[in-house]
């Protein structure tokens, strides 16, 4: 399971849910290309190398023995173009039929227009999307699987930024908010991200 860490202020998602995934006993694998040297993500990857997560360099071979991906390779405060050593990931992404979970914004996306009208990313849809605290403009954007995963929200935070909190059941950590992918759910997820926006 190749899993891209994302590096930018939101936090290294990747290496965390990289870490997580190995403890749930699965065999994920890191590309990190470009390793931060930020103290966090350094721990992070410590702590990775410690359990023998591999990483890989070839984000391409990788996907060849994969049966999910995790993209976390930008976050939301992602702007320009995509270049190296992110171009091809990005491309392989876009054309694998391998399912695609992306973290918060799809590699490549602007967190206002979605994807890119044309270059790496034009063309890429994963299947599903984990908005971290709440949905992001770009979800009006996007037609597959989406979850909203950060029940921490205090109500007093939620007032004053004027969140909508979606229903968590149990002790579940995310909340399904593509429902059944009907005109009148869409409308209310754009609905919730607009107002966020």
């Amino acid at each position: 399971m190749p899993l891209s860490p994302q590096f930018t202020d939101v936090g290294g998602d990747g290496l965390v849910a990289a870490r997580h995934l190995w403890h749930y006993g699965y065999q994920p694998t890191i590309f990190y290309p470009k390793q931060s040297k930020n103290d966090l993500y350094q721990r992070l990857a410590t702590q990775l190398k410690n359990l023998d997560v591999p990483f890989t360099e070839d984000f391409n071979e990788s996907l060849k023995d994969t049966d999910h991906v995790v993209d976390a390779i930008f976050g939301f405060s992602f702007s320009g173009d995509v270049r190296d050593p992110f171009k091809d990931p990005v491309i392989a992404m876009e054309t694998t039929k391998v399912p695609v979970l992306s973290v918060d914004a799809p590699s490549s996306w602007s967190i206002e227009d979605g994807p890119p009208a044309s270059g790496p990313g034009a063309k890429f849809h994963p299947a599903t999307l984990i908005s971290l605290t709440a949905p992001k403009p770009l979800v009006k954007h996007f037609t597959g699987t989406h979850f909203i995963g950060g029940r921490f929200i205090p109500q007093s935070i939620a007032q004053k930024y004027d969140l909508d909190i979606p229903e968590y059941h149990g002790v579940d950590q995310i909340a399904e908010v593509s429902g059944t992918g009907t005109d009148a759910k869409k409308k209310e997820v754009v609905g919730l991200a607009e107002r966020q926006g």
